[in-house]
């Protein structure tokens, strides 16, 4: 049996969606069980569940991390797949992943999302951030709304660390390298991602909320060059904003001095990223590509200023 733990909290109608996607993706004769984690919504969340055949857990007030490993625990499958309510999988989706599990030393297999279609000009633009796969490839990570496991590994690692309100994926991903298990993308693994930034204040506020956890999880064993950098960037750049404003507001030859190298670290900062986003697009991308990296950079940055909820980034993402 493979069993689908999907959380959802007032997401009715995508919700629908993402399971009939599920029951397509299904090859004959798969022993299949959708478990939804309903946390708290005030829609007809529940009842599209329920209508679908889904076990609804009535979970309120709890973080995504925590509805995900409950809703684990009460699945029968031999393997979990984690599909996120605003997602939609393809045909094949479960043949995939089964294929890939069954592969020596697989700790967990899944995609990168892609953007809906066709979306605004951020969200095809933001997934410039993404490496899709043009086959069968070993990563670092894999993201929690599109991502299948064995029970035994994930019950091995612990599941997800519900201290965390976000980046639980980049954890769990990392204590299963740290066990010795191999991450696989595989692009047969598509999954369309309809809760991709719309707009450039969504991914502002989309950094800003996973900004804090991303270092904490960025700074545990193991160490990659990836992590290290994750967590190094956003630092250096708060700092650099920092030193910017204290020098504009000093107003002096020397505070303006400072405030002028400032700048041009914050801008060098947005070029590299904007670059590694438009690495396939033409020079037309380019303006585009920069109000992206901006979004992304100073949300990221500004996370280590404050703690900031779930809540502000759904109100921005609805704006």
């Amino acid at each position: 049996m493979i069993s689908f733990v999907i959380p959802v909290r007032d997401d009715a109608e995508r919700l629908k969606r993402c399971l009939e996607r599920i029951t397509e993706s299904a090859p004959q004769g798969c022993d299949l069980e959708i478990v939804v984690a309903d946390n708290g919504s005030t829609d007809q969340s529940a009842a599209v569940a329920r209508e679908a055949g889904a076990v609804v857990i009535d979970a309120p007030g709890l973080n995504v991390s925590s509805l995900r490993n409950l809703a684990a625990a009460k699945a029968s499958g031999a393997v979990l797949a984690f599909v996120d309510a605003d997602n939609e999988i393809v045909p094949g989706w479960v043949a995939a992943a089964l294929d890939a599990l069954a592969m020596k030393r697989t700790g967990a297999v899944g995609a990168p999302y892609h953007p809906p279609v066709p979306g605004t000009w951020v969200q095809r633009v933001y997934d410039g951030l993404r490496r899709h796969p043009k086959d069968l490839e070993i990563v670092e990570w894999l993201g929690s709304g599109n991502l299948a496991i064995r029970r035994d590994v994930f019950d091995e690692v612990q599941g997800f660390d519900a201290t965390l309100e976000t980046c639980e994926d980049v954890d769990l991903c990392r204590k299963l390298r740290a066990a010795g298990y191999v991450l696989l993308a595989d692009r047969r693994m598509k999954n369309v991602h309809h809760g991709d930034p719309a707009t450039l204040r969504a991914v502002f506020f989309g950094e800003l909320w996973r900004g804090r956890d991303n270092i904490r999880v960025s700074l545990r064993r193991p160490l990659s060059a990836r992590t290290v950098a994750s967590a190094i960037i956003p630092a250096a750049n708060l700092g650099v904003l920092a030193l910017l404003g204290g020098g504009l507001l000093s107003r002096s030859t020397a505070g303006l001095i400072v405030a002028a190298g400032a700048a041009g670290v914050l801008i060098s900062s947005v070029v590299l990223r904007a670059s590694a986003i438009s690495r396939t697009g033409g020079i037309a991308d380019w303006p585009k590509a920069i109000a992206v990296a901006a979004a992304y950079e100073a949300g990221r940055a500004l996370a280590l200023a404050g703690r900031f909820g779930h809540g502000r980034r759904r109100r921005a993402a609805i704006a």
